[in-house]
């Protein structure tokens, strides 16, 4: 069985590095037309020069997810280029915090700007599209956080879990539209945001530890699922968060296992 995007027009917010280049770069390799945008022209550049070099089509357009007018900007000179748009990818996103005590009403904006109403504000953009065409696939970038947080991430905890509420009531308003709506929900998966990889070997192990498969995760394992999501082969999938962590916590003590002899 074979994933057929060929000549489907994607958009991947905040897709210039990261989890996002990576499904950006999974979605052309499957014959989608990607276009990628981001706040930094110098990542929109290199990605240019990859798509020319693997012959790759597409577009590359500076938008800032948390302003309507770059979104609508965004999809209006999508439209006008391809004629359609058959996936939106909400990847965009920022992650910082403290402890509520601690908190500043800066970082909190900053997280609930960009991971919830830049994601609200993009699916707004791309539904007239989507429905005009009667169909549709929207992924929003969740997080392990919003399924267990973490004691110092309460502004990244509340914008994730925000984004899995808008998943559920987006399904329900575009079902009849026949436009599915999935978040997704990346557990450890070392980037440059979260400086998983910088830590030191005895907070690897602990963090390791919570893991089901005691591994890793990469990028290429988030871009995996969203190009079956985005495909027809998940055409009766809607309104839910996949969990892509490796089985953290999936039991309460997963480590016993890979301690056994």
């Amino acid at each position: 069985m074979l994933i057929d995007l060929k000549n489907k027009v994607a958009i991947v917010t905040g897709a210039g590095r990261g989890i996002g280049n990576e499904i950006a770069k999974t979605l052309a390799g499957e014959g989608a037309i990607i276009v990628v945008t981001d706040i930094r022209q110098e990542l929109l550049d290199a990605v240019a020069e990859e798509w020319q070099r693997n012959g790759w089509r597409g577009l590359q357009l500076l938008c800032d997810v948390r302003k309507t007018e770059d979104n609508r900007a965004a999809v209006a000179a999508v439209e006008q280029a391809f004629g359609r748009i058959d996936i939106l990818v909400n990847n965009a996103g920022v992650a910082g915090g403290a402890r509520v005590e601690e908190l500043s009403e800066e970082t909190w904006d900053l997280n609930l700007d960009v991971n919830l109403k830049g994601t609200f504000l993009m699916c707004q953009a791309v539904i007239p599209v989507m429905k005009r065409q009667r169909s549709g696939r929207i992924l929003n970038a969740s997080s392990f956080a919003a399924i267990i947080p973490s004691v110092g991430g309460a502004a990244y905890a509340a914008s994730k879990s925000g984004v899995e509420g808008l998943t559920r009531v987006l399904a329900g308003e575009l079902g009849a539209h026949e436009i599915t709506v999935n978040c997704y929900a990346p557990g450890m998966i070392p980037t440059a945001m979260n400086r998983f990889a910088d830590r030191t070997d005895a907070e690897k192990s602990r963090l390791l530890d919570t893991l089901t498969l005691r591994r890793w995760g990469s990028p290429k394992d988030v871009a995996n699922l969203i190009c079956f999501l985005a495909s027809d082969l998940a055409s009766y999938i809607t309104g839910t968060m996949i969990d892509v962590s490796g089985g953290k916590f999936a039991t309460q003590m997963p480590w016993v296992s890979h301690r056994e002899p």
